[in-house]
């Protein structure tokens, strides 16, 4: 009989330490805990896996708000999409036969467990009962990081009221939150990025992670300002949202993906007809390690790989304390003449 995809993480989760040995070989056990830097497996401390307890095969990475069980922990580690494929890996650690005929998976790579909707039906779903930017605490949210004119981006959506549960007690409470839609290439929502925001206006949420991912992200990425349809030949792609609205906010005919973390930057699919790709530079190892991957694999296909970097910590920071002009001399030094004078606004 096949195991259902609740039954293989269980199964993973029964053998957690040794999930983590294999898969995440630069971490270190630390008392009930496997600590690694990413799903990269990179040295590090942000990425935590429950080793023990109800929690166990339960992960979490502090730095990107991922997580999700050992069935996950293999489809980011192994860089797969489908869920036919992330089920033969785990199979195959496990030992288990591989069964036929396959079960079909979503081409985003979702899993149906138990009969419930996949993770990117429900990021679909969550999107469609958000509500327009215009007017609401997410779009002053962002106002206050000295990004403007965010109305016009579809990507973007606001809901007063998001499920939030604390990934160490399990409590669960609501707070408004700015939505982001994460897409493929031909446009389909794959999973939505969610900022809890504070209901007084203060900032993010008074929560340990007030950023998390919902759905399928890798290859996909929250998008500005791209065509409907038509080839997408010079764009710049970064991890951060708010980084990659700030250079939208001065560059806003330039088509920008938001890939969310370092991990998912560097497995970005390109979209057809690119041929020059500016990478917002993050300061921090795996932002580095994020953009030499991208880099690689942009130009093994054939793009320019053109990287951009802020003159303070990210290129929000430049806005908020240097002003979009001060931003824009600097990119105009860092871009193709005639990029500049294309996209640069006026």
């Amino acid at each position: 009989m096949r195991a259902s995809a609740s039954e293989l993480a269980d199964r993973l989760a029964q053998n957690a330490e040794a999930v983590c040995r294999h898969y995440l070989s630069a971490g270190r056990r630390a008392g009930n805990y496997w600590i690694a830097g990413d799903v990269g497996n990179s040295k590090g401390r942000s990425l935590y896996v429950h080793l023990s307890g109800p929690r166990r095969g339960r992960w979490a990475d502090e730095a990107t708000a991922q997580f999700g069980d050992l069935l996950d922990l293999v489809r980011e580690t192994c860089r797969l999409v489908d869920f036919h494929d992330v089920a033969a890996e785990a199979r195959r650690f496990l030992s288990l036969p591989n069964p036929e005929p396959p079960r079909s998976a979503g081409s985003d790579g979702s899993r149906p467990i138990g009969g419930l909707p996949s993770a990117s039906e429900r990021a679909r779903r969550l999107f469609a009962m958000s509500w327009p930017l215009h007017g609401s605490l997410a779009e002053a949210y962002l106002r206050d990081r000295g990004i403007v004119a965010v109305a016009r981006h579809g990507s973007l959506r606001f809901h007063p009221s998001c499920y939030y549960r604390d990934l160490t007690t399990g409590a669960t409470s609501a707070f408004p939150a700015l939505l982001a839609a994460v897409t493929d290439v031909a446009g389909m929502i794959t999973g939505v990025h969610r900022t809890w925001l504070d209901p007084g206006g203060s900032g993010k949420a008074p929560v340990d992670d007030p950023r998390r991912s919902l759905g399928g992200l890798l290859g996909n990425a929250v998008r500005f300002s791209f065509p409907a349809i038509g080839p997408v030949p010079i764009m710049a792609a970064g991890e951060g949202l708010e980084t990659m609205l700030s250079l939208n906010a001065v560059m806003p005919g330039m088509p920008v993906v938001a890939a969310l973390s370092a991990n998912h930057l560097s497995a970005f699919r390109f979209p057809a007809g690119c041929r020059r790709l500016y990478i917002a530079a993050d300061a921090d190892a795996a932002g580095r390690h994020g953009i030499d991957r991208l880099s690689r694999r942009a130009q093994a296909a054939g793009l320019l790989p053109l990287v951009l970097s802020p003159e303070l910590g990210d290129f929000n920071e430049d806005l908020r304390r240097l002003g979009p002009c001060r931003l824009m001399k600097r990119l105009r030094e860092q871009l193709v003449p005639e990029d500049a004078i294309a996209f640069l606004a006026t």
